[in-house]
């Protein structure tokens, strides 16, 4: 049984990743070896929750993964620990569009049978919060909503008005934050900045949540909420499977994108490559002008090459390297940021030259799951393989697909996108391999 607990609201803005990172940090600091998890695709909270906790932050994502996969993945991130965070994504209710209750933080908090703690920001309200909490609660039964903290509380007049609300309502209090400027974590066009381009500050954001929610927090109160949930009818997950299986003797050197200009990546996909037999190197494509000696394959993931372009351009002995490596046909396999990086041009800027296509900003926010089907055979799937994922940028390329198309997709409109040239299957599309854990396999055999 692993004691955990769900933090959740009733809408974005109201504290989620500020009240769950610093439960984690607190908690940690306590001496508890803390899983921390993010609900859905995004890559950037699980950055803070991994300095607040030592391990690496983990999605459950039950449109990428599957419903049947959150429970596993789950014990699979917290083997070891005494106590799980799940940090909620959007509202509490909120999900895939058009697709019910999929995906949404009350879907993952029943499929791990989890008591959720509801974060409400009650800066402009005071009974009314009854209210507010008493509609969530009841909304679906199934979904055991075990206390509320409160959040951006101006006075103790304003607290005392909110707790005496709350009184009636049959959900305790379990937490009081007042306004503090000293948790907030900066943002910009993608969401918060990521953990690898202010690591300093972020420690120091960090450190000032969970001393925020030590002092305003019922630990012990929360902790034996954590501890009420019953246990799991699932084994954890494992990357190692009939899918991998690796050949003897083989052990390709793959290199994976890192350092700041890409840091969006699940934990599961180097996991997935090495229990496939490969050597998995992890390179800065901002400070290294060589790929890792004896490279046979390139992963290059999400991130934000948009804000490092000319320091990217900069490093042409990498660029050339990622050009050649393409060129013989090595397997490469690149998501969104990797697509800007293997274009010919980011903004006018120089890139890798790999992609006939051009790549620059747009005002215009892309974003959502995509239901998307393998138009051509490439390193990762052959045609006609059906896997989802999810698009997140304010960028665009031109062309959007190659003559040889990765994707097709079905909503929200019918399209073709993404390339697939020789070795190179590059997209906007964002996957999770853990729900289709052939596509590692088959990448590091192509690699070998």
């Amino acid at each position: 049984m692993v004691a955990r607990l769900v933090i959740a609201a009733p809408s974005s803005g109201a504290g989620k990743t500020t009240v769950a990172t610093g439960l984690m940090a607190a908690f940690a600091g306590r001496g508890l070896a803390v899983s921390p998890h993010k609900v859905g695709p995004d890559y950037i909270d699980p950055g803070y929750h991994a300095l607040a906790t030592g391990r690496p932050g983990r999605n459950l994502d039950a449109y990428m993964c599957g419903t049947g996969l959150i429970a596993p993945l789950f014990l699979h991130g917290a083997r070891g620990c005494d106590l799980a965070v799940v940090e909620g994504v959007m509202g509490l209710y909120d999900g895939a569009a058009d697709q019910g209750e999929l995906a949404s933080t009350a879907q993952v908090a029943k499929l791990l049978k989890a008591p959720v703690v509801l974060v409400v920001d009650a800066s402009s309200q005071s009974r009314s919060v009854a209210a507010l909490v008493h509609g969530f609660a009841s909304w679906d039964p199934e979904v055991r909503i075990g206390g509320v903290i409160l959040n951006k509380v101006a006075t103790d007049r304003h607290e005392h008005l909110l707790r005496e609300a709350l009184g009636e309502s049959g959900v305790p209090v379990l937490g009081v934050l007042r306004r503090a400027p000293a948790v907030a974590t900066p943002s910009r066009h993608l969401g918060l900045v990521p953990v690898a381009e202010r690591q300093a500050a972020a420690v120091e954001a960090v450190a000032a949540q969970a001393e925020q929610v030590l002092a305003g927090c019922d630990m012990e109160a929360l902790l034996a909420l954590a501890r009420s949930a019953p246990s799991l009818d699932a084994e954890p997950w494992d990357a190692h499977g009939p899918w991998s299986a690796p050949e003897p003797g083989r052990k390709p050197v793959i290199a994976v994108a890192g350092g700041a200009a890409f840091t969006f990546s699940y934990a599961e996909h180097t996991e997935l490559l090495r229990a496939s037999g490969a050597e998995v190197v992890t390179f800065d494509p901002l400070r290294d002008e060589a790929l890792p000696e004896g490279t046979r394959g390139l992963v290059i993931g999400g991130g934000f090459p948009e804000m490092y372009g000319e320091q990217l351009s900069a490093n042409e002995p990498l660029r050339k390297a990622v050009a050649e490596l393409a060129a013989s046909g090595a397997p490469v396999a690149a998501e969104c940021a990797g697509l800007l990086y293997l274009a010919r041009s980011l903004d006018g800027t120089p890139m890798c030259g790999v992609l006939d296509a051009d790549a620059r900003m747009s005002e215009r926010l892309t974003l959502g799951y995509r239901d998307a089907v393998a138009v051509n055979d490439s390193v990762l799937a052959p045609a006609g393989t059906r896997m989802r994922g999810h698009e997140f940028h304010r960028t665009v390329i031109e062309p959007g697909a190659g003559p040889l198309a990765a994707w097709g997709l079905r909503q929200p409109e019918r399209r073709v996108e993404g390339f697939v040239q020789g070795g190179v299957h590059a997209s906007y599309v964002h996957t999770h391999w853990a729900g289709s854990p052939e596509v590692a396999a088959r990448f590091v055999g192509h690699c070998a």
